[in-house]
């Protein structure tokens, strides 16, 4: 591993740019993030932010999803995944129904379901990014489902 860009275990915070993203290892970063609805098809989009990188793991602490500008209809749920054990991971799902307009759905509530034993929380994959999709189809109605996830950058 090559050490000008990685942390070395000197049990402090470690900061590095890594393709064009700045990583902070071990530092918990909180972003709001708008998709548009026709976006978020059952292909996903990459949140820009953690994207795949050589070397980080991604650790999701918490996520809340808003949706703008009407209901969310026409798909199943609106989902946070990533890749654990080399398998594609619903970390987060959204029952659309929950999804109306304005209305706050955060992580463990009855409609925003986490995997069982914490697992949502758990280091995800190296060289894997963190996607947000639906599932049943592309929703419509709403303008934008926004999204804020608390996560932190864990090194190799």
């Amino acid at each position: 591993m090559d050490k000008r860009m990685y942390p070395t275990g000197r049990g402090q915070a470690d900061e590095r740019t890594i393709g064009a993203i700045e990583v902070a290892f071990g530092i918990a970063k909180t972003i709001r993030r708008r998709f548009l609805v026709a976006a978020l098809t059952t292909a996903g989009v990459v949140f820009a932010e953690m994207p795949a990188l050589a070397g980080v793991r991604w650790r999701i602490i918490d996520a809340t999803m808003i949706a703008i500008g009407g209901n969310v209809t026409t798909s199943t749920s609106i989902n946070i995944a990533g890749v654990s054990a080399g398998v594609a991971t619903e970390l987060f799902v959204v029952a659309i129904a929950a999804l109306t307009r304005s209305a706050v759905v955060r992580a463990g509530a009855a409609n925003m379901v986490v995997l069982a034993d914490g697992a949502s929380y758990t280091q995800q994959d190296a060289n894997a990014g963190i996607t947000a999709h639906s599932v049943g189809g592309t929703p419509t109605v709403a303008t934008a489902v926004d999204m804020f996830v608390e996560y932190v950058a864990d090194p190799l």
